[in-house]
């Protein structure tokens, strides 16, 4: 379950939320002044977040040096062509 609480309430019951996190398996949206600022995951949720971020932060480096030759209007018009067929396939 995902649980949204105040800065102020996160403060004032940490105990009680770390144990919702780390037993029940529960995640807590943190916000201050109604924008949300951070969340508190199990250690578990975490590293699979972690290992997720270096995967994508690996494939988007290969990306990028992949086309690091092509001329930006080219791979942007590349990027408008393929999106077009994507949402308009021809039958």
């Amino acid at each position: 379950m995902i649980n949204e609480v105040s800065a102020v309430t996160f403060r004032q019951n940490l105990g009680e939320m770390l144990n919702q996190v780390q037993y029940r398996h529960d995640a807590i949206v943190i916000k201050k002044d109604g924008k949300t600022v951070a969340a508190l995951v199990d250690a578990p949720m975490f590293e699979r977040i972690r290992r997720f971020k270096d995967r994508f932060d690996t494939l988007s480096q290969h990306i990028a040096d992949s086309y690091a030759e092509v001329p930006q209007d080219e791979g942007l018009s590349e990027i408008d062509a393929l999106v077009a067929d994507v949402r308009h396939p021809a039958n």
